[in-house]
């Protein structure tokens, strides 16, 4: 039996998606199209809820190989967005929604052939909420209320256990922009990220009458926004390095010097060295300008994503699939770009790679991203991906494979932290 079969259903499932984006921990009306759908192809399902709007279910119970198969729920925020939601601002400008819906073909794939029982491993699809780094106040919330650890789905699925007898993991991704053939990408590596805000710190005097005694916070931000730019020179090309520094909060007018600003920016480079490298460049350059202008500076570090670095022996398994297929023309392999992902926290417990699939144009969370080929989305590339699991079947060496806890990923963290600590305080 062939998904064309049920193109239209799955086509349909993602466009109701994609027409109805919803942020991270709050993908209700999604994990319900994901439950219902479940329960339709397969009444017997046994389905796993965690993390608010997380749903896990697995198929082939017992078997000592155990893979997940990963999608994601969310959407990003983009209230400029042609089809953004006009009251959240959601917009599913990053593909999220056909990932769902590529799952959901597989699996129906899987279960309508009854190919499942043939493998020599269990499988199990796992959707996971919050994967944009994003709508952190009500995350914040979230972990002040207790309902949630970390802003990130995957990592906060680590934390509850989803991912304990899980040997390796795949997960697929929509690539930005038009290609003229139909294309997949292999072992495109991706940044991590830490997230950082510097409170500057002045004293407020009248902005006419006597500026003479005053310590113009905004003055600070304005000479580390100089430092930082004269500083991107001597950053290391190779390492993909991004800053985005932003004015967060300020209470200003015109006739009053501002005592306090707030600036924040991410930083993301391919390896957690050199991220913690940049990250000490970053704190000497705002204690520097806080200092020049007689005024003080506060450092809030916070984790974002750790890099991700695609397990290159599970990527032969896909190029083998590639090779046999007629239908997908072209292939991208090993490209690193700045783009980060929850991916790379999931990839530092076990093996993971991420397939890109395109047929899409505009530019990822972009005001013009779309999808324009959903023949090759949603039927054509499941089908190649049900291939990549017949590939795996029997062949993967556990030899090859890894496995770290969750206790040992929350220790990476703390390392990484504790160690912008230290340094902060070398000023």
């Amino acid at each position: 039996m062939l998904l064309s079969t049920n193109y239209e259903q799955i086509r349909k499932l993602g466009e109701t998606i994609y027409a109805n984006p919803e942020l991270g921990y709050k993908e209700e009306r999604t994990k319900q199209i994901v439950n219902d759908f479940l329960k339709e192809c397969n009444p017997d399902c046994t389905i796993e809820s965690f993390s608010t709007t997380g749903l896990r279910t697995t198929l082939g119970e017992g078997k000592d190989l155990h893979i997940a198969f990963i999608a994601e729920l969310d959407a990003v925020y983009a209230p400029t967005h042609f089809r953004a939601d006009p009251n959240t601002g959601a917009a599913h400008n990053c593909g999220h929604y056909t990932q769902v819906a590529i799952a959901l073909a597989l699996y129906r794939q899987l279960v309508e052939t009854k190919a499942y029982e043939q493998l020599d491993y269990t499988i199990s699809f796992i959707f996971v909420p919050a994967e944009e780094y994003l709508d952190l106040a009500f995350r914040d919330e979230l972990i002040d209320k207790g309902v949630i650890t970390h802003y990130g789905g995957k990592p906060e699925a680590m934390k509850l256990g989803v991912f304990d007898d899980i040997d390796l993991s795949i997960c697929v991704h929509a690539i930005g922009g038009e290609f003229a053939k139909r294309t997949i990408e292999i072992d495109c590596d991706l940044a991590g990220f830490l997230y950082k805000r510097y409170t500057f710190k002045g004293k407020s005097t009248h902005a006419g009458f006597d500026p003479f005694s005053s310590v113009n916070a905004y003055n600070m931000s304005t000479l580390f926004h100089t430092a930082l730019s004269l500083g991107r020179q001597q950053l290391d090309e190779k390492e993909k390095v991004r800053l985005n520094p932003i004015v967060m909060e300020s209470d200003m007018s015109t006739n009053v010097i501002p005592n306090r600003i707030k600036v924040g920016t991410d930083l993301r480079t391919l390896s957690t060295a050199y991220m913690q490298s940049v990250a000490k460049r970053l704190d000497a350059a705002a204690q520097g300008s806080a200092m020049a202008l007689q005024g003080e500076v506060e450092i809030d570090t916070q984790m974002g994503y750790l890099p991700f670095q695609q397990d290159r022996y599970l990527s032969t398994f896909v190029k083998s699939a590639y090779e046999e297929n007629e239908k997908i023309e072209a292939i991208m392999e090993d490209n690193s770009i700045s783009a980060a992902g929850d991916i790379g926290d999931l990839s530092y417990m076990m093996p993971c790679i991420q397939i890109g699939y395109s047929g899409f144009t505009g530019t990822i969370h972009g005001d013009d991203f779309i999808d324009i080929d959903p023949e090759y989305i949603y039927d054509i590339f499941p089908q190649f991906l049900f291939d990549v699991l017949h590939k795996m079947n029997g062949k993967i060496d556990r030899s090859k494979l890894y496995k770290r806890s969750y206790k040992e990923y929350v220790q990476l963290i703390q390392s990484i932290l504790e160690q912008r600590e230290d340094h902060e305080g070398e000023a």
